[in-house]
């Protein structure tokens, strides 16, 4: 390979490895929006929990289905104590849009607290365990060891997690 192919692929990989160029530096300091887009950006996501379908949740509670990773939305319907068994845990109620209901167990040692109300309406993703009333979400935050996936929580335009 040649000096000058190398060089470019070089530059090319400094954005990726989430350095600036020079040209990232000089767009900022004028207001300008560099040529190219951030691999990082999240994509535009449905935050609306009416529309979020609750298909997924459903056919895994109808298959008794555990470990499956899925997003769901509803009405926060009860807030319970919270959970203080080892990691402390963030627990409430969701009825999704299909009258099933969801228990969700956030980890508040590795997410923030959502700050809740009953009634309001809530996004979530995370793994689902299922049980006979309904079923459970949990992993709603990081994995601190990036093995699994990780998920969140959305209420009122942020995201917890």
């Amino acid at each position: 390979m040649d000096q000058s192919r190398r060089s470019v692929w070089r530059v090319d990989l400094l954005p990726a490895a989430g350095l600036l160029t020079a040209g990232d530096l000089a767009a900022g300091l004028w207001g300008l929006a560099p040529a190219r887009t951030s691999l990082a950006q999240p994509a535009p996501v449905e935050t609306d929990p009416a529309r979020v379908s609750s298909v997924e949740a459903g056919r895994a509670f109808e298959a008794r289905r555990s470990g499956v990773w899925l997003r769901a939305g509803g009405e926060v319907i009860r807030i319970l104590p919270d959970d203080l068994e080892e990691s402390r845990h963030q627990r409430f109620i969701i009825r999704l849009s299909n009258g099933q209901t969801l228990l969700v167990s956030h980890n508040i040692d590795l997410a923030p607290r959502v700050p809740l109300r009953r009634g309001e309406p809530v996004e979530v993703r995370g793994r689902y365990e299922w049980n006979s009333k309904g079923g459970l979400i949990h992993w709603t935050h990081l994995d601190p060891a990036r093995k699994l996936p990780g998920g969140w929580i959305r209420h009122r335009g942020l995201t917890f997690g």
